[in-house]
């Protein structure tokens, strides 16, 4: 794993949002399960049972990737944070409306556009294959 920045990153944002998916429950006693406000996570992430289900698969799926290679690291750490990055700036569009089914607040965006940012660099930037060509 030490040779893999993308197992890595995957393996600890995956144990992370674990965490942060079943801390979430303890906040959100009593919420709808898509209501539009939530529970306050550490006092600034709102969250609602939907946003903690979505955190615990999300983490789940990073974890398993992280453990399993190099090569599902890599593509799950992108596929998420391609998704985060979306997430991230639809989040700012979608606060104070209906649709926001997971609650999100402003400090969700920007840990949302913050992990997209991690997560894509390394799923895109690192462990590039390169080509080799040999002298006939």
């Amino acid at each position: 794993m030490r040779t893999s920045p993308n197992r890595l990153v995957a393996t600890i944002f995956g144990a992370v949002y674990l965490l942060v998916g079943l801390l979430g429950f303890a906040v959100t006693g009593g919420v709808g399960f898509i209501a539009t406000e939530g529970g306050m996570l550490l006092g600034i992430f709102e969250v609602n049972p939907l946003h903690n289900v979505a955190h615990l698969l999300i983490g789940a799926a990073l974890l398993i990737a992280g453990l399993a290679s190099p090569r599902a690291a890599k593509t799950v750490n992108t596929i998420v944070g391609a998704a985060y990055l979306l997430l991230g700036v639809v989040g700012f569009f979608i606060a104070d409306s209906a649709l926001n089914v997971l609650a999100l607040n402003t400090f969700d965006h920007f840990l949302h556009l913050a992990s997209a940012l991690v997560l894509l660099g390394v799923g895109i930037g690192a462990e590039r294959t390169t080509r080799t060509t040999v002298a006939a």
